[in-house]
């Protein structure tokens, strides 16, 4: 089967850098920390006080107040990103097979802020007083059935969840659906809002977030001195289309999609498996699907998660894999910025590869101040860098022992 070019076409996001695309992208460039003090819930009695969170967003003002009310936050977030995706791409769905145009956007949680709201409720007043639209507004593949909704998408509509994998998971999956013949257009990426007293309590019995005060010094991925991930929320949505299709209605590309891995380490619930074997292994396969050589990889985005296992195994796997190449490799945690958006991470990052393809510029991994032996990489430390990129690997790993990987390419006519 002959195998179809994908191109990005459209991007959104919010995160805790910006509300936009371009906020997002402004702030990458100049390196700015969007972790501060949580205002979401009171953290008097709670060790973690640190989050990255999406700020001075006019939600109701964006979906309208009656609509709002019946979504959790990670919908919301997701559909705000997908709506400045959608304006982004151009796309005229009268003009559009819609019966060829699908969803794939993950969520690894899914309504937590509602699931707690809603125990409260029901150990209050009963649990038959809960809200009717609770169900709706939990279920992880919520954001992905409302696209499908707003936009009319009659095909393929699906939502990833594979933890902190699941973005790249939704954009890679996405990817083959398009290359394989079976869509000519899929809206993909992935929606978090894990900031929550729940959430945010079960990860740090866990041992997994950072309880550092100081924003500056909690996300620190490939430092000597990180101790855990700072929680991020979020969205990233992003348009694929087939090239051919792209090229008839003269969208914008911003970058091309050419390969993607996913596998599983197979090994432990929450730690990488030794010497991060299962990461080298996905990429490794992303590069063969790509039909792209190790030596051809200019910049990698990182998980980079700032928890000692993970950057520990990841730099390991890209040792692994790339060789002495490696010491030539660009390779930067934009989560030094975000924090961990979860299962929004992979597809956020998608959309700063595809920037930084474009734009000739490999973000910053910033709070670095103390190097790790064991993270022998150039992690780009404290200042972006402008530099000739070609081609690019973006890696999530994930709980339970997912890992995926997708490599962009420049978009060269």
């Amino acid at each position: 089967m002959e195998k179809r070019r994908v191109v990005i076409t459209g991007m959104g996001t919010v995160n805790p850098i910006g509300n936009t695309v371009a906020e997002s992208w402004s702030a990458v460039q100049a390196g700015r920390c969007g972790i501060g003090p949580i205002t979401r819930y009171d953290t008097s009695e709670m060790k973690v006080k640190l989050a990255g969170e999406v700020r001075e967003l006019d939600i109701d003002g964006l979906l309208g107040k009656r609509e709002a009310k019946k979504m959790d936050r990670f919908t919301q977030l997701s559909l705000i990103a997908a709506g400045e995706c959608m304006d982004d791409a151009g796309l005229d769905l009268e003009q559009e097979n819609l019966d060829r145009c699908g969803v794939l956007f993950s969520s690894g949680i899914g309504g937590f802020e509602t699931v707690g709201d809603a125990h409260r409720r029901g150990s209050e007043r009963g649990y038959d007083s809960v809200s009717p639209f609770m169900i709706p507004m939990i279920i992880s593949n919520m954001a992905a059935g409302h696209m499908a909704i707003r936009y009319g998408f009659r095909g393929m509509c699906s939502c990833v969840v594979t933890a902190c994998a699941g973005g790249t998971n939704a954009v890679g999956d996405a990817f083959r659906h398009i290359r394989d013949g079976y869509a000519e257009v899929m809206l993909c990426g992935g929606g978090e809002a894990a900031v929550t007293p729940l959430a945010m309590g079960g990860f740090t019995a866990m041992k997994a977030l950072c309880e550092s005060t100081d924003p500056l010094r909690a996300s620190i991925p490939f430092d000597a001195q990180r101790s855990g991930f700072v929680m991020g929320e979020g969205a990233g949505a992003l348009l694929l289309e087939e090239y051919g299709h792209a090229q008839a209605r003269g969208a914008r590309i911003y970058a091309e999609v050419i390969g993607y891995g996913a596998n599983c380490d197979a090994h432990h619930i929450t730690a990488p498996a030794p010497g991060g074997a299962g990461g080298a292994a996905c990429m490794a396969q992303a590069l063969a699907d790509a039909g792209v050589e190790p030596e051809a990889v200019d910049y990698v985005n990182a998980h980079g998660t700032s928890t000692p296992l993970n950057d520990e195994s990841e730099t390991a796997a890209i040792h692994t894999l790339f060789g002495d190449h490696a010491k030539k490799l660009l390779v930067s945690s934009t989560k030094s910025m975000t924090g961990h958006l979860l299962g929004a991470a992979g597809a956020v990052e998608a959309i700063f590869t595809a920037l930084a393809l474009k734009e000739g510029f490999a973000p910053a991994t910033i709070g670095y101040q103390v190097p790790d032996p064991a993270c022998d990489l150039d992690v780009v430390p404290n200042q972006g860098r402008s530099a000739q990129l070609r081609i690019a690997l973006s890696n999530s790993l994930g709980f339970g022992g997912h890992n995926a990987a997708i490599v962009l390419k420049k978009w060269e006519e």
